[in-house]
């Protein structure tokens, strides 16, 4: 298998970055190689779901390939970059709201290295449109000079979500949403039966990985049941106010499910790397010692372990804070995808339903109101989806009770 495999309804995409791959392979080996078809930068935008970081971590698995040719999917250097094991690519996601200088500074440092293993050092950067500004001047330097040997891949939803400085000096990848067909090809080919792949790909509006969970996630599809509900339930105030408690409920379930366990878990482990609870009575000196009957050990106090965990504390909330954040907006896809549905029977739209599951409730709502209406209610589910995005520090309670309201008006 590929490793381009993984990019559905991305033919041109592949085409590029296949050429790329093997004028870096040329260059690596000190061959002379197209610049235009290779370079140290890459910038992959796309809507959610189109698949930006799994093109950019093809890509790094290409370039660092050992057979010829590169891209098998299958050697040692393909499979160590696809499972994020590999010592020559280094890949900073954002865990919170935002990605600060003290990450990208280590990337920085980690480019001007040379690849131990492979023909590349790769930097993978996720979500480069949540860089703060500090953050975005010092990948900026690293770009203007690059290692030799190191590469950059950038993500971003668009061009314009990063600075100027950076998209200038990136060859842009653009990807787009694949066709619902080609994420039900994908879909089948993994096993899952054709009905439930097609009906799986339409939901997910081209975003495969929300289309494997929609496909093999029970729990999924009962979430998604309920948010396309919403509509009906607003007919007093209340209703607006309970329904907004509801997706938000649920969003904050999701980020609980999520990172409980992990949290704990980070917590645990830097007190014992800090000593943090150890005693002075359970130590141990060069030669065993009893401890005498009623002697209480004093708790040891490591420099600096207080600052340590309130920091990660703070990792841990922002983190919280970006799976809220991810969950609503997921069910505010679902819930315009549902408006479309709606305007497209009250307009006679000869075009195929993204919830053909919810055909007959979008019919209900399509006979008793207008188009005017509905595009107003559909507008006002982008408008608040943009609020989130812009604005992460809003109430999102406060924020998805304006929405309901808002539905519940017209």
């Amino acid at each position: 298998m590929s490793v381009w495999d993984v990019l559905v309804g991305q033919a041109p995409v592949v085409e590029a970055l296949a050429a790329a791959t093997a004028a870096g392979v040329n260059e690596a080996g000190g061959l002379v190689a197209a610049r235009t078809a290779m370079t140290h930068s890459w910038l992959f935008t796309g809507p959610t779901g189109a698949g930006r970081t799994t093109a950019a971590r093809a890509f790094a698995a290409a370039l660092n390939c050992e057979s010829i040719p590169p891209g098998c999917g299958e050697c040692a250097g393909c499979h160590t970059v696809l499972t994020d094991t590999a010592a020559d690519l280094r890949t900073v996601r954002p865990e919170g709201l935002s990605l600060g200088v003290k990450d990208v500074r280590e990337l920085v440092r980690d480019a001007a290295s040379a690849p131990t293993s492979g023909r590349w050092r790769i930097l993978l950067l996720e979500d480069a449109d949540r860089l703060t500004d500090q953050a975005a001047n010092a990948l900026l330097k690293a770009l203007e000079e690059p290692a030799q040997r190191s590469v950059f891949l950038l993500c971003a939803p668009s061009v314009d979500d990063v600075l100027p400085t950076i998209r200038s000096r990136c060859r842009v990848v653009a990807l787009r949403l694949p066709r619902p067909s080609d994420v039900a090809d994908a879909l089948a080919r993994a096993g899952v039966e054709d009905a439930a792949a097609r009906l799986a790909a339409a939901a997910s509006q081209g975003d495969l990985d929300r289309a494997r969970l929609l496909a093999t996630d029970e729990a999924a599809r009962a979430r998604r049941a309920e948010v396309l509900r919403i509509p009906t339930r607003l007919r007093r105030t209340g209703d607006c106010l309970g329904a907004a408690a509801d997706l938000v409920n649920a969003a904050n379930a999701d980020a609980d499910a999520a990172n409980t366990i992990r949290d704990e878990v980070e917590t645990e482990a830097l007190k014992t790397a800090l000593g943090v609870g150890a005693t002075s009575a359970g130590s141990t000196a060069k030669r065993a010692r009893a401890v005498k009957p009623g002697a209480k050990g004093r708790a040891m106090t490591v420099r600096g372990a207080a600052g340590a965990l309130k920091e990660l504390e703070k990792t841990q909330k922002s983190r919280g804070r970006r799976t809220v954040l991810d969950s609503l907006d997921r069910a505010l896809v679902d819930l315009a995808g549902w408006y479309r549905d709606v305007l497209v029977l009250q307009l006679g739209a000869p075009v195929d339903a993204i919830h053909p599951d919810h055909h007959e409730l979008a019919g209900q709502l399509a006979r008793v109101s207008t188009p005017e209406q509905t595009l107003r209610r559909l507008e006002a589910v982008l408008a608040c989806r943009r609020r989130l995005a812009d604005n992460p520090g809003l109430v999102p309670l406060l924020t998805v009770e304006a929405l309901t309201l808002a539905l519940r008006a017209g």
